[in-house]
């Protein structure tokens, strides 16, 4: 245990959050998602769920404010004119709370699976609900008193 860490986030997330660059992707996906499959690097989170692990991560990880869409979520049937879902509810909660300002946007299906074989890593939760899927593109700290986009 850490001080101030999520004790959600263990030692191989953490070091592969640590390792990230500006601009690499973390894709978290639902327990239906062929995470295996698709992963470069995969990190099992069993038992916890997508929006949890969101909230986890986005407390510790910086999210890209160099370009406009830097959090990407899944869509319903793979469509991103369908309304989103109550999951998606929650994980832009999650983000307006840990990124404010910065939108979520739907992708569609293929666009998001082939994002999400791109991605640095894959963190596959237990999450239940269908398509309780995110991608965030990490960011950079900036020193205090130093330029912002």
């Amino acid at each position: 245990m850490l001080i101030g860490i999520p004790p959600v986030l263990g030692p191989e997330l953490l070091a592969i959050l640590r390792a990230m660059g500006h601009g690499d992707e973390i894709a978290i996906v639902d327990g239906n998602y062929p995470a295996a499959e698709d992963a470069r690097r995969l990190v099992r989170a069993d038992g916890h769920g997508a929006v949890a692990m969101l909230d986890a991560i986005l407390a510790v990880l910086p999210v890209d404010d160099f370009v406009p869409e830097a959090l990407l979520r899944a869509s319903v049937k793979g469509d991103p004119a369908l309304p989103a879902d109550p999951v998606h509810r929650e994980m832009e909660q999650v983000c307006a709370r840990r990124a404010p300002g910065r939108k979520v946007v739907a992708l569609a299906g293929a666009d998001f699976y082939a994002r999400v074989k791109a991605a640095h890593a894959v963190v596959a939760t237990s999450e239940p609900r269908l398509y309780g899927n995110i991608i965030v593109r990490k960011g950079v700290i900036r020193l205090e008193g130093s330029e912002t986009p």
